[in-house]
């Protein structure tokens, strides 16, 4: 097994893409402070270039192939954020990327990543489907792999978040992040335990196909059935041969809590009402905890809003209290 990431790595990988990536605000949330009677914070992360936290890991992922490994191109399975990321970090080195995903990924995020010149494959209807072609067209067309979370230099990219957040909020007690395949969730974790190691960190995840939720529950990496979800870029498997994000989602998270499709709908209803922020299901998993109850801190809280790429006509339907029942069909 691979050695889990250090901070060191997480520095190393700061200074890396510092070029490349917006060191994102938090802001003080007074709506949330006020209902809650602690500071909340909100790490507006979906600000990012490409409006999600993916570009961190995928410009690391990038700046650290060979010469040769760029001549060839790069590969990957996604549900859309780490697609446009790597699309757009593969763009500005002028390197072919062809991105895999299945028929669950939402029309908007296909067509961002078509407009910034990657190919698209559409392929089954999960992740773990995707993946199956993303390895046949590393073992027969020689593109190099770059995962969504499962790789070393994705998850320190995206561990740079948490440097931000402690640097931001020094007296943190709890950080809240959206949890899938763990990239970013262990990260993040390894970055704020490494600087502040009584800041608890929780994972956030949609009750409906949490894979490493029940990982950990099993105690091993696990297949889930991926179903329609609000929380679409938290969707897919965390692979059955899982090198880095479960050990380390199991050792450095201190909880992990699920969330209803109508829970999800009333984080990104708050994000766009008191905080005037856009986000998308999965940006607004760590409101959501909070408005449902399911977190319960002392001290200050960090939210991180971890993107912002929603279908607009969907967003404007949740935002106006239309039904949502397709989406959890």
């Amino acid at each position: 097994m691979t050695r889990a990431i250090a901070l060191a790595d997480i520095r190393i990988a700061r200074e890396r893409i510092a070029n490349n990536i917006e060191r994102t605000p938090t802001a003080h949330s007074h709506s949330l402070s006020e209902q809650f009677g602690i500071p909340v914070y909100l790490k507006l992360e979906h600000r990012q270039i490409t409006g999600s936290f993916k570009l961190r890991g995928a410009s690391n992922a990038v700046a650290s192939l060979t010469a040769e490994e760029k001549a060839r191109g790069v590969v990957a399975a996604s549900t859309g954020n780490h697609g446009r990321a790597l699309a757009h970090a593969a763009r500005l080195q002028g390197m072919r990327a062809v991105i895999c995903m299945s028929r669950l990924v939402p029309q908007n995020k296909l067509d961002e990543i078509r407009r910034l010149g990657a190919e698209i494959r559409i392929v089954g209807n999960s992740q773990d489907d995707a993946q199956q072609e993303v390895e046949r067209l590393t073992a027969q067309e020689g593109l190099v792999m770059l995962p969504p979370f499962d790789h070393p230099a994705i998850i320190a990219g995206q561990g740079t978040i948490g440097l931000e957040m402690i640097e931001q909020v020094s007296d943190a007690a709890l950080v809240l992040v959206p949890l899938s395949g763990g990239g970013l969730a262990s990260g993040i974790a390894a970055a704020v335990k490494g600087v502040s190691p009584g800041t608890r960190i929780i994972g956030v995840s949609m009750a409906r196909g949490a894979a490493m939720k029940a990982s950990l529950h099993a105690g091993r990496p696990v297949l889930v059935e991926e179903l329609p979800t609000l929380a679409d870029s938290l969707g897919g498997g965390i692979g059955l041969d899982n090198r880095l994000t479960f050990a380390m989602c199991r050792d450095l998270l201190d909880d992990v809590i699920l969330l209803g499709e109508d829970e999800i709908a009333a984080g990104i209803r708050h994000a766009y009402a008191p905080e005037r922020e856009i986000v998308e299901g999965a940006g607004a998993v760590g409101i959501a905890a909070l408005l449902a109850g399911k977190v319960k801190a002392s001290g200050p809280v960090v939210v991180l809003l971890s993107g912002r790429n929603i279908d607009m006509t969907m967003h404007r339907r949740i935002v106006c209290g239309e039904a949502i029942a397709e989406r959890a069909a």
